[in-house]
């Protein structure tokens, strides 16, 4: 597998001393921060309204004689909303907690310490703030990131790896290892609900590029003005995301409104992204989303970002439409173009994938 060189598509600024200084602050907001009309775009809903995101429980997809309604639930989730919160997930406690330790650790250290990691000009990966778009006048996000390819190893940047706290590389060389096997459980269920060889699935993400993003999202007291991250839908295959602790800020939208995530303890947040939304041939839906700030809590996620493709294209599974006897709703494209055009529109703040439908 060829490198790959996202430097030349992906604009990321440093977190400079008056970054630091205002995101400790909260108070006064400096004007490249302010997004208020993009914050206000959609109603929220409120406590007042009842609802729950989809929860899967991975203990009872691995029970005989609960799997088939789990699996159904599992379907119905990635259909209807795109994400669900997986319990009983039998990632490995002592992995998931070492990545959260290190993680708060490394935000916690002088930002003299981070900035040995930080992101280059006109880079992609290592610390700093999350993608500048054009769309939004280059506005930026109120958050501090660390941005990391984790597999294959061979396409690691390791001089862009943390070193303090000196957990920190280890740590995320193991997680990194048990999110792939995470993925991989999933990903067999998710193929038995779809109809297609469970073969077929995990096929298309087996030892294709993992990447990560630790983000750290500071309290801010005017929390109607900023924005935690851009509304954007991932672009990858399939996302894992860990929360560090339990600092909502999520939100999805689903019929024209925002809908917050309430963090289930122990649970991870997992979404359908673009790539699986092509792969399903428009069966799975990747769904919008953003984060916003919370007012007094700061907010910490890992979020794992796993790619996937169909012998080097991103394409509807034969399963699906040759096999199957339907017709293909998207176009097939080569993956490293589907990448080249997704981080292209991402930063214009379109979808790719929708260039695709057919």
């Amino acid at each position: 597998m060829e490198a790959r060189n996202y430097d030349k598509v992906v604009n990321r600024d440093e977190i400079t001393d008056a970054t630091a200084s205002a995101f400790a602050d909260g108070g006064q907001i400096p004007e490249k921060y302010i997004r208020t009309e993009e914050v206000l775009d959609g109603v929220v809903v409120g406590d007042d309204e009842s609802y729950e995101l989809p929860v899967v429980d991975m203990a009872r997809l691995l029970d005989p004689e609960s799997s088939a309604l789990e699996i159904a639930k599992l379907g119905d989730a990635c259909r209807n909303w795109g994400f669900f919160q997986l319990t009983n997930h039998g990632a490995d406690e002592g992995v998931v907690q070492r990545m959260k330790d290190s993680t708060v650790q490394f935000f916690s250290t002088p930002l003299e310490s981070k900035k040995k990691v930080a992101v280059r000009e006109k880079g992609f990966e290592g610390f700093g703030h999350h993608y500048s778009r054009a769309s939004s006048g280059h506005k930026l996000d109120w958050a501090e990131s660390v941005i990391l390819i984790t597999q294959p190893p061979q396409d690691r940047k390791m001089e862009m790896w943390p070193t303090n706290p000196p957990t920190f590389r280890e740590a995320l060389e193991v997680y990194s290892v048990e999110m792939i096997g995470l993925a991989e459980r999933l990903l067999g269920f998710m193929a038995a609900d779809l109809g297609v060889e469970r073969a077929a699935l995990l096929d298309a993400f087996t030892g294709r590029r993992q990447s990560m993003a630790i983000h750290y999202y500071p309290p801010c007291r005017h929390r109607e003005k900023v924005m935690g991250i851009t509304p954007h839908t991932d672009g990858l295959g399939l996302t894992l995301l860990l929360h560090v602790d339990d600092t909502p800020g999520l939100q999805i939208r689903k019929g024209g409104r925002w809908f917050p995530v309430r963090p289930l303890p122990g649970a991870f947040v997992v979404n359908v992204a673009d790539i699986l939304e092509v792969l399903s041939n428009g069966a799975y839906r990747s769904v919008e989303h953003r984060v916003i700030p919370d007012a007094e809590r700061a907010r910490t996620t890992v979020v794992i970002f796993q790619e996937a493709a169909v012998g080097g294209m991103v394409a509807p599974l034969s399963g699906l439409v040759a096999e199957g006897g339907g017709e293909a709703r998207y176009k097939s494209i080569e993956v490293e173009e589907y990448i080249k055009g997704n981080f292209n529109a991402l930063m214009e703040g379109t979808r790719f994938i929708d260039s695709l439908r057919i």
